[in-house]
């Protein structure tokens, strides 16, 4: 019958999970060192306890040799004929074991072994658990929640406690001392203080193990999965693929009204998944991972680097990408490829420069654009616009800033370069060929009407002015602008109203004086009374000021 000392060595050896024998082992080395220490002698010495009846002694041990001449530690070696005198059957090589006496040893003897036997049953236990768990990384565990500390999540794994950093938490996740979760062991660390298990609630084989328990047709491996890429605690995708023709495996995973899915959803927090089928053709596959978004097109760029290009329409592309980039990142994690999304929009403007680059840029001369007039082309020529391309690319605001370009010749402009490019809006006639003379416009969005001759058609008839060019040249001729600031408001209508019945007798005197007003002129001249215009009101509120 054991000895009650080593009953309790085995059960401390069943609570700890390592073998009782390394714990009888602890304490029979505690003994030998507390010995070592009370007789201070450097001899080899070692411990020895009695299973039956408990006893621990200790012993010095001799190394027997042949001769004198072979001896090198007097202190633990001594010769055959010495040995022979003690133990007669003694032979080279053997032992001699001489027992000292531990009664004698006192309080700071058994610290001191009570100190080595902690020592090495913790060393034992960290053996035990790196050889447990060491190669078990990616195994899915239950685990009970220990404490809760600021950064990390200490569990209770039976035989030892595991650690979940905070990068390796769920952001939607809340954990309460004594629940039971699930957990993806990640991997032992050796550190100094023993092994320390690091377990993922973030982790995709998570994922993954939830849906072999839920849906049978992966357990069974009718169903496989064939790539996770997770986000924890926002979204996950996952692809997956049937073995069985007959089996539908987006469905299999989803479950009737989507019992299954929802199962593992609930399970993760209220964490998004979208299962998609997983395809061998790389832009099929794309094309599947990039959903919800509608993609029109996807193209392999650049194979050796594995990158592809997809293209989706201009109302898909903050779809495409998701928030924070999110959906495309997933994506490109799932394919293990390398994703560049561009709208249509986008890559009509990058063929565009590329076939500019090829054809040496934009070459259309800017005199093709007849409807601009010459005064205007002279204009721009001077600011260095001189091709249609140029003009077209440029916005109302940075055609305002070349001198001599004002509201109503920005407007000219615009309609000019966009009846060059064949583009009318609804009512506008399309001409059979390009006008030879100049079409003026009448009033303060066109500043005079040409009509045509009774004969051709082609002569212009009439030519008026606005209320701000008469108020212009009033001032003009009294020599000062600021004389515009003593017309109001009422001055302006009346000048408006004469206007009209002015427009005929004007039209005929400007005929008959023999002055032909063309587009530009007109234009210009509208341009220098908006501006006297405009300096005349504000000196006029400035006064009443």
């Amino acid at each position: 019958m054991a000895s009650p000392l080593y009953q309790s060595i085995e059960i401390l050896g069943r609570e700890k999970g390592i073998d009782p024998q390394i714990v009888v082992s602890a304490v029979e080395d505690a003994i030998a060192l507390a010995t070592r220490k009370y007789y201070k002698t450097v001899e080899n010495m070692r411990g020895e306890m009695d299973r039956e009846t408990g006893e621990i002694r200790a012993y010095v041990y001799k190394t027997v040799v042949e001769t004198p001449e072979l001896i090198e530690d007097p202190d633990n070696q001594l010769t055959l004929e010495q040995a022979r005198e003690l133990a007669p059957e003694v032979e080279v090589g053997g032992e001699l074991r001489f027992y000292k006496d531990t009664t004698p040893l006192g309080r700071i003897a058994a610290q001191m072994a009570k100190q080595v036997i902690f020592q090495k049953v913790r060393e034992a236990e960290r053996d035990t658990v790196f050889n447990e768990y060491g190669t078990r990384a990616g195994e899915i565990l239950t685990a009970t929640v220990k404490r809760l500390e600021p950064m990390d999540v200490i569990f209770d794994l039976g035989k030892t406690e595991a650690r979940m950093p905070k990068r390796e938490q769920s952001r939607l996740e809340q954990f309460a001392v004594g629940e039971r979760i699930r957990v993806v062991l990640l991997r032992v660390d050796r550190a100094a203080k023993g092994p320390q298990v690091i377990v993922s609630r973030a982790a995709p084989a998570l994922v993954q193990s939830l849906f072999q328990s839920e849906v049978p047709e992966i357990y069974d491996g009718t169903v496989t999965i064939r790539a996770i890429a997770r986000e924890a605690g926002e979204r996950s995708k996952i692809a997956v693929m049937s073995r069985d023709k007959d089996v539908d495996p987006v469905g299999a995973c989803v479950g009737m009204k989507g019992m299954r899915v929802q199962s593992i959803i609930r399970e993760l927090r209220g964490e998004k998944i979208d299962i998609i089928e997983y395809s061998d053709e790389i832009t099929t596959f794309a094309e599947k991972a990039l959903q919800p978004a509608k993609v029109s097109r996807v193209s392999i760029t650049d194979l050796a680097e594995k990158q592809l290009e997809v293209i989706v329409d201009d109302t898909q592309l903050s779809l495409a990408i998701g928030k924070k980039g999110q959906n495309v990142r997933l994506a490109a994690k799932l394919l293990q490829w390398k994703i560049d999304i561009k709208s249509e929009e986008e890559k009509r403007q990058e063929v565009e420069q590329q076939m500019q680059a090829m054809g040496g840029g934009p070459s259309t001369p800017i005199e093709q654009v007849v409807e601009l007039g010459d005064a205007v082309m002279e204009k721009l020529i001077a600011a260095g616009i001189t091709t249609v391309e140029s003009l077209a690319d440029m916005t109302a605001e940075e055609l305002s800033e070349i001198p001599g370009i004002g509201e109503k010749t920005v407007e000219k402009i615009a309609v000019a370069v966009r009846h060059y490019f064949g583009q009318y809006e609804e009512g506008e006639a399309r001409p059979a060929s390009a006008p030879t003379e100049p079409v003026l416009l009448k009033g303060e969005e066109a500043i005079a009407a040409a009509a045509a001759s009774d004969v051709a058609g082609d002569e212009v008839h009439s030519m008026t002015n606005t209320p701000e060019e008469i108020l212009a040249n009033q001032a003009a001729d009294a020599g000062s602008a600021e004389e515009i600031s003593e017309f109001s408001t009422e001055d302006i209508a009346a000048a408006e109203d004469a206007l009209s019945d002015s427009d005929a007798n004007d039209a005929n005197d400007a005929r008959e004086a023999g002055i032909e007003l063309d587009n530009d002129t007109v234009d210009e001249l509208v341009d220098q009374a908006q501006e006297f215009s405009d300096e005349g009101i504000d000196s006029d509120r400035s006064d009443r000021g």
